[in-house]
């Protein structure tokens, strides 16, 4: 009876921490964002209009089943629509494209960690290397979210914001074949 009620515990246990895993949208799975895809509630004590809240997740495998080392792996650019937001807006779609930069940007890094794996050569230490490279790509990509945000003033500078869209659509073609 014990361990029936330990199995029990552990079961809720195991179903708690799956139902908080956070709900995701991939950018393959999208043609583009819409602000129904806004869901949380807006944070009204910063300046911002929007929010969008993205990210990268990868899962690797590593096998000798076929005699030799093989690695394979998997990147995906998430949004995370119960962590992003939007208030009344005065020009939703321009600001749409901007948060929609965003995604476009974490899906940039998502094919530069693709790439990187792809041309990673097996070593003795690969958690550690694998790690590595996903931490360095992450690193990257927060840096050109700040600096996305920084240089088009969250928005307001259009000029800068039309660079920045031509730049990132750019990246994105120069990593086309690293695309799902």
């Amino acid at each position: 009876m014990r361990k029936f009620l330990l199995a029990l515990f552990l079961f809720g246990i195991v179903q708690i921490g799956c139902s908080q895993e956070k709900r995701k949208i991939e950018w393959a799975s999208i043609d583009r964002l819409s602000w129904q895809n806004f869901e949380a509630s807006p944070d009204y004590s910063i300046d911002f209009s929007a929010n969008t809240n993205s990210g990268m997740s990868y899962s690797w495998n590593y096998s000798t089943r076929t005699g030799k080392p093989e690695l394979t792996h998997e990147v995906k650019s998430n949004f995370y629509p119960d962590l992003s937001w939007v208030k009344d807006v005065n020009n939703p779609a321009y600001l749409l494209a901007h948060e929609q930069l965003h995604f476009d940007i974490t899906e940039l890094h998502a094919r530069k960690l693709r790439k990187r794996l792809a041309e990673y050569e097996i070593g003795r230490r690969i958690r550690q290397d694998l790690k590595k490279l996903y931490n360095i790509t992450e690193a990257e990509r927060v840096a050109m979210q700040n600096r996305f945000d920084k240089e088009t003033s969250h928005s307001e500078n259009k000029e800068a914001e039309y660079h920045w869209r031509k730049f990132v659509a750019s990246q994105l073609a120069e990593y086309e074949v690293y695309a799902l």
